[in-house]
């Protein structure tokens, strides 16, 4: 089982449930994984609001930098670029305006972070790859 307990059901239900995802550690470096990823959601159909308050206002792939999560509202999904020791405000942020799931990338873990957002009703995803999943799972493009 993956580390955070979720089933390929839960993960299909994610990828194809949400929108609107403000991705938090956006990298205006292409050798970035944070840019990459950046640029597959965007073209897989997700409205993605990347957020680094160090290129706050700069554009990155057709889309404006957020300096913080809450110029990302409204959004669904907050997905995590960050160090695991740096998860936790992000935690706390996403469930102060509202996200429905955070998604921690690979080698991001944080679980009493994540226990707090499980707590609040939100959907946990640690140590996973959007990316990744959507081949996995065979979920072809949003329409």
């Amino acid at each position: 089982m993956a580390i955070d307990g979720l089933d390929d059901d839960t993960i299909r239900a994610v990828l194809t449930g949400v929108r609107r995802i403000a991705l938090v550690g956006a990298s205006a470096n292409p050798d970035r994984a944070a840019h990459e990823i950046q640029g597959f959601l965007q073209d897989f159909g997700y409205d993605v609001t990347p957020v680094n308050p160090g290129l706050a206002g700069q554009i990155l792939q057709g889309r404006r930098v957020a300096a913080r999560l809450d110029e990302a509202v409204p959004l669904e999904m907050v997905d995590v670029f960050r160090a695991s020791a740096h998860v936790p405000p992000v935690v706390d942020d996403a469930i102060r305006l509202g996200a429905k799931v955070i998604w921690m990338q690979l080698g991001v873990v944080h679980a009493a972070a994540a226990a707090r957002a499980r707590a609040a009703g939100i959907v946990v995803v640690m140590n996973r790859c959007p990316a990744i999943e959507t081949s996995r799972l065979d979920i072809r493009q949003l329409t």
